[in-house]
């Protein structure tokens, strides 16, 4: 980011900067075996292409006045695009599946959906409705988080880079302001995974005249779709 911003920079200048500033320095993470079944099959499912594996949890926090809300995230685990967040005071299985019927008319149906085995998300309702819709739904093991990594590590992210540096006095407040992070997240902050690149960049390409041609009028440009 900050060679985008036209800064001379290596990674060993801004290491000396990070840790004279006393900056948080992230811990080695520690490795963990494969999960495997008695006849020999692995259980963890990878995420092989775009809108194959989503998975979705809640994060809590509180409002200046201690009261606490919810948030519901969902991410594409292949991109690691944070597809949508929604917060509220309280989030109950009818609202998980009043945003994921948002997102798959939106993005499409993924081949799975991965979670953990909250109440939410075990109900009855959510289970046949995510069937009936043409996805399956992965849950993991109870009391094991590191099986939905992908999505462990974006709630780690977000509370790190925004909920814990800022104070939010209204519902209101903490919608717009998550959602443009959400937003930075997606399009603008580079990620390691992705030789870091952002998840989702906002390009636009336009077309080429033909030689000889008059030019024509610019090109509208069309936003992407966003959920009510």
């Amino acid at each position: 980011m900050l060679r985008r911003d036209g800064w001379t920079v290596n990674v060993k200048r801004v290491e000396r900067i990070w840790r004279r500033e006393g900056l948080k320095v992230p811990a080695c993470q520690p490795k963990r075996a494969r999960l495997w079944l008695n006849d020999g099959s692995c259980l963890r499912l990878r995420p092989e292409r775009p809108d194959h594996v989503w998975s979705y949890d809640f994060v809590e926090h509180r409002t200046h006045n201690g009261r606490k809300y919810r948030m519901l995230n969902v991410i594409d685990e292949f991109t690691r695009e944070c597809l949508a967040i929604r917060i509220a005071r309280k989030l109950k299985a009818l609202d998980v599946i009043d945003m994921l019927s948002d997102l798959f008319s939106l993005r499409g149906v993924p081949s799975h959906v991965r979670s953990d085995n909250g109440p939410e998300f075990i109900a009855r309702s959510v289970r046949d409705w995510i069937a009936v819709v043409g996805s399956a739904t992965a849950y993991i093991e109870p009391g094991s988080p590191w099986e939905n990594g992908y999505c462990e590590s974006f709630n780690a992210k977000l509370r790190d880079e925004l909920l814990n540096g800022e104070v939010f006095y209204t519902l209101k407040e903490a919608r717009v302001v998550i959602e443009q992070w959400r937003r930075h997240y997606n399009t603008l902050r580079p990620h390691s995974s992705l030789g870091y690149q952002p998840p989702a960049p906002e390009v636009v390409i336009w077309p080429t005249e033909p030689s000889g041609s008059v030019p024509s009028a610019p090109p509208a440009i069309v936003t992407r779709p966003t959920m009510h």
